[in-house]
């Protein structure tokens, strides 16, 4: 079973755990001896690199034998995820981000389990953190922002991250804080802890002759490729002009398309608008886009703001040079010349001459490649989770109510949780 009415009994536990809380001595902010327990919320109902975050976090603390678990929605590619890899979860409507309902559910389970901080991995469950904490004040905040948008311009989302129940703000980038700063939020809170990746999720990994013939590859042919949602901030129409300029120009070359989104019809309507036929072939939502990834030539990623971009690090990790748009906290990990080619954003011929410089010299290509390979290493998953481990062992203490420190609880934690299946 995926989940339980009661939030003592919604998640599996990891075998071998019995859902005792264990941590390194000293890993809470007062010594004790015991790091934080965390519930991690996330309503988001597909499957997208912020997904693939939360999922990497978990795991990664589930193996340090930290105490961690995810509200997810019923249903939600995340919770089917999550129920793979044994990770406690509380499963729930979250219908919105009014559901006063999901918020008391959720702290009624910090209240069971003895949860010291909830973190929200997307702005929706922000909302839902906040409520819950109305109902139980003794808990801490940690808000994620992994997208470079600005706050300030809806007043909802301003007063949610503005909130002095908010106790940090995660930024996935330089780039992400720079953007808050400016919103005007308080520089104290903002914490840059830049996304992960399983660095060696590829090694061994060989491109899939098969899967290049099923995309209509020509033996010779170079293949250009992106993972990214159908979404406005992807900027496939930039894509899309830069591709009729380098399909025009070179007739080796194929691109190919992983995911899909809210303007998946209207992509699909430009591009065929623009002539791009079969050489432009979409693969819509993948659960393994991996192996796209270690079959494409060329990595491209034409999106006119991004917080960091996960599919970037995967690429960059695969062996693949990359060609992105020099936005948001993309420069953090892409270095013009040296591990990957950067354009302006919304330049289609600046975008198509890089790819078709790419395209002509295959020894770039395998230079900027191997560069790619050896810079990644600095974005690897262990270091994220190192980081967040620090960050909660450093949040400040709850202040009156009665509240014990952060890191101490006052639940049954350490008592085993029931499974789900029970």
């Amino acid at each position: 079973m995926s989940g339980a009415s009661d939030p003592l009994a919604a998640g599996t536990v990891p075998p071998g755990t019995g859902g005792a809380r264990t941590g390194r001595r000293g890993a809470g902010p007062d010594g004790s001896g015991r790091p934080p327990f965390v519930l991690h919320v996330d309503e988001t109902p597909g499957w997208r690199g912020g997904q693939q975050q939360v999922l990497s976090l978990l795991t990664g603390l589930r193996d340090r034998g930290l105490p961690a678990a995810l509200a997810c929605r019923k249903g939600s590619e995340l919770e089917r995820r999550c129920e793979a890899a044994g990770i406690e979860r509380l499963v729930l409507p979250l219908a919105g981000e009014l559901d006063a309902f999901s918020a008391f559910r959720i702290a009624r389970f910090c209240r069971g389990r003895g949860v010291d901080i909830l973190q929200a991995h997307t702005s929706h469950s922000l909302a839902l953190c906040l409520w819950a904490r109305m109902f139980r004040p003794s808990l801490r905040i940690v808000a994620v922002r992994r997208v470079d948008f600005h706050v300030g311009a809806n007043p909802w989302s301003r007063m949610k991250y503005r909130s002095r129940r908010v106790d940090r703000i995660v930024c996935f980038s330089e780039g992400i804080r720079s953007v808050l700063l400016s919103d005007g939020l308080d520089e104290k809170k903002l914490r840059v802890i830049r996304s992960g990746i399983d660095i060696r999720r590829f090694d061994g990994a060989r491109p899939d002759a098969a899967l290049r013939a099923e995309i209509g590859v020509p033996e010779g042919g170079v293949l250009i490729g992106t993972v990214a949602s159908m979404a406005g901030h992807k900027d496939y129409p930039n894509l899309l002009a830069a591709a009729a300029k380098v399909l025009a120009a070179d007739p080796r070359v194929v691109f190919c398309a992983v995911g899909d989104g809210p303007e998946e019809k209207s992509v699909r309507r430009m591009a065929a608008d623009l002539g791009l036929g079969p050489r432009f072939h979409f693969a819509g939502f993948q659960k393994d886009a991996g192996r796209y990834l270690k079959t494409f030539d060329i990595f491209v990623l034409a999106s006119k703001k991004e917080g960091l971009g996960t599919s970037i690090l995967d690429a960059q990790a695969a062996g693949v040079p990359v060609v992105a748009c020099r936005t948001g906290g993309i420069p953090e990990a892409v270095r013009d010349g040296v591990n990957g080619l950067l354009v302006r954003p919304r330049d289609p011929a600046g975008l198509a001459a890089a790819l078709l410089r790419l395209v002509s010299d295959p020894d770039l290509r395998l230079r900027l490649a191997e560069a790619a390979k050896r810079t990644v290493e600095s974005f690897d998953i262990r270091r994220t989770v190192e980081s967040y481990v620090d960050l909660y062992g450093r949040l400040p203490r709850p202040e009156g109510n009665g509240n014990k420190p952060v890191g101490t609880g006052d639940g049954p934690a350490a008592a085993p949780a029931r499974r789900a299946d029970r």
